[in-house]
């Protein structure tokens, strides 16, 4: 299964989820591969610490080769860098991306990330984390993935930016990627005790948008899984933020979908 997490609003916890569900499906000893397409790096940093700098421009190098006339392109497995988490291999991000992706979109290169995973080993679970932005990088994993989850933080800014984002996704459903599927709206950073998230999450049920039932807590633990660069499942199993996201990982893909493509 190829997985995009994305949302168009910065700070919602795609990292953070896509990391952790990643981990998790390395762990169930899957193959699996993490795309970290946002320049800031976030993904890359915390599956590998301060060592993602030694390898911050492999993703420039895979996008850089596709401006070239070159018909001997480098498949995207010898970009990938093992993590130290057993099973789980990353291409890292760096800021040189945002210099490629003017050159990238000119040459109508959106396409390429989609053709460039059909080249991984069969049954292989690919996460694609994006940039807060419907821009290239985000356009092309929408493209290449055949499932969307979309982070939501329980916030009034959020719920109001979420229906243009589905409008969004809709578009590019249409226009190229009409294997795309919603994998659901994933409640993040959500306080019981609250009145306001619960409140904002029953609007969203109510108006017919999927939410998935498996919300993920908010945590200073995830805060520290961040420093230590360890996904929470690594850090902490029996946390109560790490049973969230098994279970919202049993829930998306569940042990009926190994193998799947």
């Amino acid at each position: 299964m190829h997985s995009v997490v994305f949302n168009q609003k910065g700070g919602v916890g795609k990292s953070t989820i896509a990391c952790n569900l990643a981990a998790i499906s390395a762990i169930r000893r899957r193959d699996t591969v993490i795309l970290d397409l946002d320049p800031q790096g976030n993904s890359s940093r915390y599956l590998l610490g301060s060592a993602a700098e030694e390898s911050r421009g492999d993703g420039a190098a895979f996008f850089e080769q596709m401006l070239s006339f070159s018909f001997r392109e480098q498949p995207l497995e010898s970009f990938l860098r093992p993590t130290p988490f057993e099973g789980l291999r990353i291409l890292c991000s760096s800021p040189e991306l945002d210099e490629l992706e003017s050159k990238l979109e000119s040459r109508y290169k959106m396409m390429k990330l989609r053709e460039s995973l059909v080249g991984l080993p069969r049954g292989t679970e690919v996460f694609i984390d994006t940039p807060p932005a419907l821009n290239f990088y985000s356009r092309s994993a929408l493209i290449a993935a055949q499932t969307v989850l979309i982070p939501f933080d329980c916030d009034d800014f959020s719920r109001r930016a979420l229906y243009t984002l589905l409008d969004n996704i809709r578009e590019v459903q249409s226009d190229h990627n009409r294997e795309l599927k919603g994998g659901g709206i994933v409640v993040n950073q959500f306080q019981q005790r609250a009145k306001l998230p619960r409140q904002l999450v029953e609007e969203l049920r109510s108006e017919g948008h999927p939410v998935l039932d498996t919300y993920l807590s908010s945590s200073v633990k995830v805060r520290e899984s961040h420093s230590r660069a360890s996904p929470m499942i690594h850090l902490d199993p029996t946390h109560k933020v790490s049973r969230e996201f098994e279970a919202l990982y049993d829930t998306l893909y569940g042990e009926g979908t190994a193998g799947a493509e």
